[in-house]
């Protein structure tokens, strides 16, 4: 026999000792009472501890028609292509807030839609060649007449 095969027995050994208390205790009958929660935050939750998460956001549904088409709806374009990293909590949202902050400014600025200094040559450049974390999109992923609609959607001065 080697040492290592030993050495594994012997493991395999203390393991086995190490949890046979535990086996025991689970078929004893008598059942410990157990603690309440600490209550005091809302819904019962702990106080002090890390803040709620944020509300999740349903995305758009695509809108219907040939893909190909321009004069879609921008805004819900937007969404179903662009809403999981680029809607509030989601991973686009949070780096791009980083940036904000470190560069001075707030962080409503982080959310696209929010944002004033965005040109749609920019939007386009930025989808199609991605940037840092944001993989480049194909136009399978989202055509040229939707990114044409998203680009308007974020550049529009009715705000």
């Amino acid at each position: 026999m080697t040492r290592v095969t030993t050495l594994r027995k012997r493991a395999a050994l203390a393991v086995a000792m190490a949890t046979l208390p535990l086996l025991a205790a689970c078929g004893s009958g008598s059942e410990a009472p157990k603690a309440e929660a600490p209550k005091g935050g809302p819904a019962g939750a702990p106080t002090g501890g890390p803040p709620p998460p944020p509300p999740y956001q349903m995305r758009a549904e695509l809108p219907g028609g040939d893909r190909l088409a321009a004069g879609r709806d921008g805004e819900a374009l937007f969404s179903n292509r662009c809403g999981a990293c680029h809607l509030t909590g989601g991973m686009g949202t949070n780096l791009i807030t980083k940036q904000m902050i470190a560069a001075g400014r707030p962080p409503a600025d982080a959310l696209l839609a929010n944002r004033t200094d965005l040109n749609p040559d920019y939007i386009r450049s930025v989808v199609r060649n991605g940037k840092m974390a944001m993989p480049r999109q194909t136009r399978v992923d989202v055509t040229d007449a939707e990114l044409d609609a998203i680009a308007a959607w974020l550049t529009r001065t009715d705000r």
